[in-house]
Order: structure tokens, then sequence, then C-alpha cells
């Protein structure tokens, strides 16, 4: 579809992909090993814990779901059932300002028990990333931006946008690594729907 005929959405949808795909471009450019790096630290533990607030909350979420099917055990903080974190376990953050002080206080503690914490931030020398074992900068806009210089996009969209890519794919070099087929992760998918 030409410009001249495209929809508000259609616009909308076009604005959202290349912004998303100027991140990932950024990402790539700027450190790959770092998310190898975040890779090796989530098969390499035991519990992975994700905690996020609100929309990036959600995100990692997802990304729970996806480990979860993967085989691994793991919580998403604050829910009833989540145990405590200990040594060798791992804390996925996200936060786009990194001073959440949710987040802050549970990276806190995980590095008072032993515990390693990615960071997924847009603000490289947060308080969180200071906490981290590996931080994932992403070159979006904080929520609180609102100049659209960094994204056209409303608060922190483009950056939660980014988190749910970062996890999916997570999850799919470590399905990868794994050598499992779809057929063996299939069998952990809710029945109870």
């Amino acid at each position: 579809m030409d410009a001249e005929h495209e929809t508000a959405v259609g616009t909308a949808l076009r604005t959202i992909t290349d912004e998303l795909d100027s991140v990932v471009a950024r990402l790539l450019a700027a450190d790959p090993a770092s998310l190898d790096r975040v890779a090796d630290l989530v098969a390499a533990s035991p519990r992975v814990f994700v905690l996020g607030a609100g929309r990036s909350g959600l995100a990692l979420q997802m990304t729970a779901m996806r480990f979860m099917h993967l085989g691994l055990t793991v919580h998403v903080v604050g829910e009833v059932t989540t145990p405590a974190i200990t040594s060798g376990d791992l804390l996925l953050t996200a936060s786009g300002s990194g001073t959440t002080s949710s987040i802050l206080t549970a990276a806190e503690t995980a590095v008072e028990v032993g515990a390693p914490v990615v960071a997924i931030t847009t603000a490289a020398s947060s308080p969180l990333a200071a906490l981290a074992t590996a931080t994932i900068v992403v070159p979006a806009a904080g929520k609180q931006d609102r100049s659209e210089t960094a994204s056209q996009q409303y608060a922190g969209g483009l950056f939660e946008q980014t988190v749910v890519l970062l996890g999916d794919a997570l999850f799919h070099a470590l399905w990868k690594r794994s050598g499992a087929s779809a057929d063996e992760l299939w069998p952990r998918h809710s029945n109870l729907e």
C-alpha cells in the first residue's frame, strides 16, 4: 500500500515497526555479546525470577511463560506462590528508568543473597544497572520522555515492546540451544484454560 492510501492505524504500525527495527539494529551493533551473556545466566540458574512494573512487568510475564514452556523453573515476583530468592538464582528485571523503587529493593535483596541480577533498562548509569551482573541498555525513550526525540510513541511504549522482543529472543535462543522439538515443549502449555 502506498503512503497516500495508508490508514491512520497503518501509519502507526509502520512507525512502531520502524522504531523496533532501529532499536534492534542498535542493540546488535552496541554489544551483541551481552545478549548471549544474559542467555547464559538464564540457562545456568536453577530458578529465574522476573520483575517489572506496569507494562514492563507484563512483558516479563510473557517471558516467564515461555521459560516455563522450555522447562525452566520460573517465578513472577509478587505472585503468592513465589518463594524466596536464594544464591545462584537469577533476578531478571525490566525498568526503563532503572529507578523504580520496588525493583531496586528486590535487586538489592537478590545481590545480598548472592543471586545475579539482569537489568533491562534505558539508563546505563541507573541504580538498577549498578546492581546488575548484566545489563541490556535499550536505546528507547523512558516513560517520562514526552519529547518524541527517542520515540514517537507514547510513554515507554518502545521500551516495553523491546522487552517483549528480548524475552522472545532469549527463549528462542535457549530453545534452539536445548535441541528440544516443539512437540517436546507442547505438553507444558496450560490445559486448564
